[in-house]
């Protein structure tokens, strides 16, 4: 049997978090003024004042995170949650931030925020730039940490490379508290993305070429070459860009963040990452003392709303915000109907010897995500959630139909029970579905959405009156149960 428990000691620990992101503002600071130049760079040294840090997304929008894990605790976040934040906290409407706050706006919650209109952005990299909070919240445990990356990158990537990416980051950036190998982290982060992504493929790429002893040159052209389909500013080739600098870096931070930076496109995020990320292996022994005192912790904003002096306002207060929150992110109550079974222990001591390592492989996540449509939402109740899977995106012309499925899933074990569907809809519209659906096993909290007897098809029958966004309202109910599901479901003219 497997043994599930990991001790870590807490002022190693917080070492390792504060280095995190010290990692972060350094190399966001050092990689910011090349951002997005598209040649291979020359970069020696930084192009900033000492003592100026750079105000950067790829940092301060975590801080809304952490503000949000704060506000509810850590069993209410999902992408939901997290979309809400978006709306009231983030000002800024560049690339995919745009499309998805604009989709939340008209009513598509995430994953669909992420997909609707969002061709061109959801492979970008505005979610794996944001991922050491959840790696920070969840050390040590990167099924969890992937779950919540998860969670925050859908909301406006979708399910495109850069939620791909963000998994991958994450789950190395977890397990760096115990893992200081950055072969071993690769291999971990690729167990827990789809093999045949465009964020693996590029991964791969560098090692390969890599172990083939080729010139890092030669590597980031190949990757500029292999990624010309979805162009410069995307995850797969900027994920590449990051793993060169860790692998011909060989350890050594500095090397690591000019090479990855000198690869070009956009680099304060690639360096931002390589800091945060051999932060988190190394500590701050780890972090050249002449770095940290040329830039400073000083957390410079860019992205907040409602003022600043809510959030932590360098590395220290939100190293300490951390460590308050981590009492209640490692407990082992765990989130919404999925447990990982891994006890992490602030202690006295690190102590990983009752611990199975081969715990942290394992495909779960991906094969959830790889089971749904494209074009998907969940909605969670007491009793039960609903999954809405539209065959196309969601869109109806006049006369015309949408089709999809419906997938109920239990949140009580064992209970069988007994769902009825009830539709409201725009005037003239109707919907073609089952009314009833039995769930005759009992569920566990774990199991599929699409279990057997627990799916049933829809089609949206539209009027000739279609209007630019229309709603049709699904209630979920079930007798002997107080408090029924509502789904809106928006659906484009």
């Amino acid at each position: 049997m497997a043994k599930d428990r990991i001790y870590l000691e807490r002022s190693a620990l917080r070492d390792r978090i504060y280095a995190c992101w010290m990692g972060k503002n350094i190399g966001g600071t050092f990689g910011g003024p090349y951002e997005n130049m598209r040649e291979i760079l020359d970069i020696q040294g930084f192009a900033t004042k000492a003592g100026e840090p750079l105000p950067n997304d790829d940092l301060d929008l975590q801080l809304i995170w952490l503000k949000a894990v704060g506000d509810w605790g850590p069993k209410a976040i999902n992408e939901k949650l997290l979309g809400e934040y978006w709306l009231s906290y983030i000002g800024p409407h560049w690339n995919e931030y745009g499309v998805g706050k604009s989709n939340l706006r008209e009513g598509f919650v995430p994953p669909l925020s992420g997909e609707v209109n969002n061709n061109q952005w959801k492979h970008s990299n505005g979610a794996w730039i944001r991922t050491e909070i959840w790696a920070c919240l969840f050390p040590a445990d990167p099924e969890t940490a992937i779950r919540y990356a998860y969670y925050d990158a859908c909301v406006d990537h979708g399910f495109g490379e850069g939620t791909y990416a963000a998994i991958f980051v994450a789950a190395m950036e977890s397990a760096a508290f115990v893992i200081h190998d950055v072969r071993e982290l690769l291999k971990l982060g690729l167990s827990k993305i789809p093999a045949d992504c465009r964020t693996a493929q590029c991964v791969r790429t560098v090692i390969e070429g890599y172990d083939k002893g080729e010139d890092w040159k030669k590597i980031r052209n190949r990757l500029v070459d292999d990624t010309k389909d979805i162009g410069w500013f995307q995850a797969p080739a900027n994920i590449g860009f990051v793993v060169t600098g860790l692998l011909y870096g060989e350890g050594d931070f500095k090397k690591s963040m000019t090479l990855a930076t000198n690869c070009g496109d956009d680099t304060d995020c690639t360096a931002a990452t390589i800091g945060s990320l051999m932060g988190i292996m190394k500590g701050t022994a780890g972090l050249p003392e002449d770095w940290i005192q040329y830039v400073g912790e000083e957390i410079k904003t860019i992205c907040l709303l409602n003022g600043h002096g809510q959030y932590p306002k360098d590395c220290t207060e939100l190293t300490d915000a951390v460590m308050e929150l981590l009492p209640i992110t490692l407990g082992k109550a765990r989130f919404s109907g999925w447990d990982t079974r891994l006890n992490v222990i602030i202690g006295d001591h690190d102590d990983l010897s009752d611990f199975d390592m081969s715990q942290y492989y394992g495909t779960a996540l991906v094969d959830e995500l790889n089971g749904r449509s494209q074009y998907s939402f969940t909605e969670e109740g007491p009793f039960c959630s609903v999954l809405v899977e539209y065959d196309t995106e969601p869109r109806i012309s006049p006369n015309g139909t949408l089709s999809g499925k419906i997938s109920v899933k239990s949140t009580f074990l064992p209970e069988q029970k007994h769902y009825q569907l009830r539709w409201w809809t725009e005037d003239g519209w109707s919907v073609e579905s089952p009314l009833n659906l039995h769930d005759n096993r009992g569920l566990s909290m774990n199991s599929s959405y699409h279990d057997p007897g627990t799916t049933v098809p829809f089609t949206i029958h539209a009027s000739e009156t279609v209007r630019a966004l229309n709603k049709v309202v699904l209630e979920v109910s079930s007798l002997g149960r107080v408090t029924p599901v509502y789904l809106a479901l928006v659906i484009m003219g």
